[in-house]
């Protein structure tokens, strides 16, 4: 019998997902011991690269049992969607709750009470969406406004199937609310920034990709927890903006209730929840410029973490499930903002 991780790369290519988004934290994908599979978003791919190998050894140490974390990334939602459509994935761990409540609730595969199973509404860190530039910011960028101005170009990538893309949205959006602009003025101001991207990428990485490497744009709005590792890996070449005002962003994790019940796996996928609020793992979250719940750690890497003003999706929007309808869904206003700015 075929074990598990096999399983699920056969589905994952059935659904069309790369082969290359599909790997395990042991190096292959099959292993004598229990297998999970951790579907995730796009830019979350190196931090559990090290999380998975910092759980495997806890696991061992305390269990005896050898285990594989198998990992999948991509554009949030469309991971969601990937999951709903049958990629049997343990645990899931994304950038915005909607994506989870849609397996919930479309796929049916975990309880709607999913975020109250762990600390933090689920979430064991957060992060914030910056603007990153080019060295000595040429175009003199600070703040969203800048963003809409003429001959301004920049880097976002496509908010209908990734979280990043739609944190941007909402973080430039709510800015202009928290400033005290009217919602007719922060709608005027997203249309114009949207109208400057040059093209929607599928995700968070392959924006970087498109701005570090290609050399498209003037701006890149990503995670900050991207920002290291965008000059780590193409140089020092950028400067990093916070805005005055941007969005929380939370990165909630659920297990996968139907999935890890047929495959008897729900005491590991459970575990590996919970082990991402420990010392170690939120220790390895800050490093990885990911802000941690941890009062302690947030404090030891405040170099790493300025202060900003930052609001709610909650505080500004209600919620993930009402920004999703009124914004987001097919023909709301994210649709008619690209359909108005065709036309100008």
């Amino acid at each position: 019998m075929s074990s598990p991780a096999p399983r699920a790369l056969r589905r994952a290519l059935v659904l069309g997902l790369p082969a290359a988004l599909l790997w395990s934290a042991g190096g292959v994908a099959q292993a004598a011991g229990p297998a999970l599979l951790n579907v995730s978003y796009d830019v979350a791919r190196e931090f559990y690269k090290d999380y998975n190998a910092a759980f495997i050894k806890h696991w061992k140490t305390s269990t005896g049992e050898e285990l594989t974390v198998n990992q999948s990334h991509g554009g949030s939602s469309k991971q969601a969607r990937a999951v709903i459509d049958g990629l049997e994935a343990d645990v899931v761990t994304m950038n915005q709750s909607n994506d989870i409540d849609a397996i919930a609730e479309r796929g049916k595969l975990l309880g709607a009470d999913w975020a109250k199973r762990l600390p933090n509404n689920s979430a064991p860190t957060t992060s914030t969406t910056v603007i990153l530039v080019r060295k000595g910011n040429p175009k003199g960028i600070k703040d969203w406004a800048d963003l809409a101005r003429p001959g301004v170009s920049v880097v976002i990538p496509n908010p209908k199937i990734t979280g990043n893309g739609r944190y941007t949205y909402v973080a430039a959006w709510g800015a202009a609310i928290k400033s005290g602009q009217t919602p007719v003025q922060a709608r005027e101001l997203v249309q114009k920034i949207f109208a400057n991207v040059p093209v929607f990428d599928g995700g968070g990485r392959a924006a970087t990709t498109t701005f570090a490497q290609r050399g498209i744009g003037d701006a890149l709005a990503t995670f900050e927890s991207e920002v290291n590792l965008i000059k780590a890996e193409f140089g020092g070449d950028f400067d990093v903006v916070y805005p005055a005002w941007s969005i929380l962003a939370e990165n909630p994790v659920a297990v996968i209730d139907k999935v890890v019940d047929k495959k008897g796996t729900r005491k590991q996928a459970e575990a590996y929840l919970k082990y991402l609020w420990s010392d170690e793992a939120q220790e390895i979250a800050a490093r990885h410029q990911l802000r941690p719940r941890s009062a302690t750690l947030l404090t030891r890497y405040a170099k790493d973490f300025p202060k900003v003003n930052l609001f709610t999706i909650d505080e500004v929007f209600g919620g993930w499930s009402k920004a999703q309808k009124e914004h987001f869904d097919d023909g709301a206003t994210y649709d008619q903002i690209l359909k108005s700015g065709k036309k100008s």
